[in-house]
């Protein structure tokens, strides 16, 4: 699959893009409790709200002034999902491509931003368990008409890629092409660029990934011999942006990669004891908050740090990752159309809060290859 074109199924509008994590609907009514990211964003910003409370109230005003909120629910107004009030959540990952930046350096020439990565992340009523199905960003959907925050719109495509859905309406775009295909309200949706995510990943003092077999892509600049590795942050980005030396080299390939490095890192900031180093502590509350862009529901220490107590209790094992389940278009096989009766079956099970069932999976092009046992 073409690594970073919209193979004319999208438009490119020259907006300016947000920097990093945001959300849409209304929050779910949660009990009490429970990324690419995610979750260490939230917890950093619980890590905010500890420092302002002991006095370093100014570290409290400084880290909520790296926040920028966008409200979505103003753009996409009432036509959208029901909201189920049982208490799960669901929210919308989103990393994005963007080459403005510092980001320049990973794509000379290339315009435009679209949604590198896309996970929509469900959490039980519970809050101790949570599905994570990952959307191929080369999949071919029926984008909706979508308005603009400068004021433009685009109208509805039979025929568009995925990922065209942001670069032609940026985040509330997004959400309404999630909730379109799979009849799921997001409640929130979160965002970060290559930037903030080395950073977040090299304040955290790395990761710890063990490769099965080697892993050399020139175009990722990653090389990697079997073994175990603690990766910074530009060989983080490397391995999640890693698609020819692995799998099919198609997008899929790398979904799995990211899957399985999710999970890593999510153990890693479950380990890495920030609440003993105030220093650190602080540093990765800086740079999560600096990196990430919220909804107007999320858009203060305070609200993520209420996120962040929420999910605290999910550990990597209490995760279940799948991805949406997908064929090669026969008009174009460098891209993906789903599986329409078995993604049904995957958003019925989201939207009921239940287990995704295995038939859901079975037999789609999303699990074939041998990308996921690359990272263990």
């Amino acid at each position: 699959m073409a690594d970073d074109s919209t193979g004319g199924y999208g438009e490119t509008t020259g907006r300016p893009r947000g920097r990093a994590l945001r959300a849409t609907g209304r929050r779910r009514k949660p009990h009490s409790r429970r990324r690419r990211v995610l979750k260490a964003a939230a917890w950093t910003a619980a890590a905010a709200v500890v420092l302002g409370g002991t006095g370093a109230g100014f570290a409290y005003f400084k880290l909520n002034g790296n926040i920028s909120g966008v409200d979505i629910d103003a753009q996409l107004g009432k036509d959208r999902p029901g909201d189920t009030p049982d208490g799960s959540m669901d929210i919308l990952v989103l990393g994005s491509d963007s080459r403005s930046g510092t980001n320049g350096k990973y794509g000379k020439g290339q315009e435009g931003a679209r949604s590198d990565t896309a996970m929509v992340v469900h959490v039980n009523k519970e809050h101790d368990k949570a599905n994570v199905v990952s959307i191929p960003r080369d999949t071919i959907v029926e984008r909706p008409a979508c308005s603009r925050d400068d004021g433009g719109g685009t109208a509805p495509r039979q025929r568009a890629m995925f990922n065209s859905a942001y670069e032609v309406g940026g985040p509330a775009c997004a959400v309404k092409t999630v909730e379109s295909m799979s009849g799921v309200r997001m409640d929130h949706y979160a965002e970060v660029d290559f930037a903030g995510f080395k950073k977040l990943i090299d304040d955290l003092g790395g990761v710890e990934v063990t490769t099965r077999k080697p892993i050399d892509d020139p175009d990722s600049h990653l090389k990697l011999s079997p073994g175990a590795h603690k990766l910074d942050g530009e060989q983080s980005l490397g391995l999640v942006r890693t698609r020819h030396a692995v799998g099919d080299g198609s997008d899929l390939g790398r979904i799995q990669l990211q899957q399985a490095f999710l999970k890593a890192l999510m153990d890693q900031v479950n380990s890495v004891g920030v609440f003993s180093s105030p220093k650190k502590l602080y540093d990765l509350a800086d740079s999560a908050t600096s990196a990430v862009t919220t909804d107007s529901d999320l858009d203060s220490v305070r609200d993520l740090a209420g996120l962040a107590s929420m999910l605290k209790g999910i550990k990597s094992d209490d995760i279940h990752m799948s991805t949406l389940p997908v064929t090669y278009d026969p008009q174009d096989p460098n891209r993906v159309v789903p599986v329409e009766s078995k993604a049904a079956k995957m958003w019925s099970a989201i939207k009921r809060d239940a287990a995704i069932p295995k038939s859901a999976e079975k037999g789609s092009a999303s699990g074939a290859g041998d990308a996921g046992g690359v990272v263990g």
